[in-house]
């Protein structure tokens, strides 16, 4: 949804409908997950994401408008002269949060040997503490990412998963076959 609480009109797609087509037709693009990660990492200024993304800075200024007219980020003024503003994530944009955990989550496993970026759990204990000036020895912890069904509590694992298409006209297979005419 955008910050009207509408769906994001992305026009029909070739293919089987699938909210990962429709997904990515928003967000598939190297320098718009890029985009996303600094400014969930707490960057919100374009020379910062420019930065750290090492986009191109006019990509990254096409990726930044079309991420804003989709609805996952909203610019936010902080000097009026010379106007400049920072970008900040809508509910939107940060439910992709999960999506940025996975590519690292992913990356640490297959492609580095020691991880560059870690997301690290602070437990509420944790945070409470820390805001009334106390250190109760305890500190956060490299987050271990599980799923988990919210309907039954159980985690889920491989082999537990099936596909069930909603969509008419299609199965698991791909497009369904037309009945023979008698």
């Amino acid at each position: 949804m955008n910050g009207s609480g509408s769906r994001i009109e992305i026009g029909a797609l070739p293919g089987r409908p699938c909210s990962a087509a429709a997904a990515l037709q928003v967000v598939g693009e190297k320098w718009t997950l890029l985009a996303v990660r600094e400014i969930f990492f707490g960057n919100h200024r374009f020379e910062a994401i420019a930065r750290n993304t090492g986009a191109p800075r006019d990509r990254l200024a096409a990726r930044l408008r079309s991420l804003e007219h989709a609805g996952l980020v909203e610019r936010r003024p902080y000097s009026e002269r010379p106007p400049r503003h920072e970008y900040h994530l809508t509910e939107a944009g940060r439910d992709l949060a999960p999506v940025i955990r996975a590519l690292l989550d992913w990356g640490a496993r297959w492609v580095h040997e020691e991880p560059p970026v870690v997301m690290v759990h602070e437990p509420a204990a944790t945070t409470d503490a820390e805001s009334r000036g106390e250190d109760d020895g305890s500190h956060g912890h490299d987050l271990d990412t599980a799923w988990i069904c919210r309907t039954c509590g159980e985690e889920v694992v491989r082999g537990s998963l099936t596909v069930d298409v909603r969509s008419p006209g299609w199965d698991r297979t791909g497009p369904a076959s037309a009945p023979a005419t008698p």
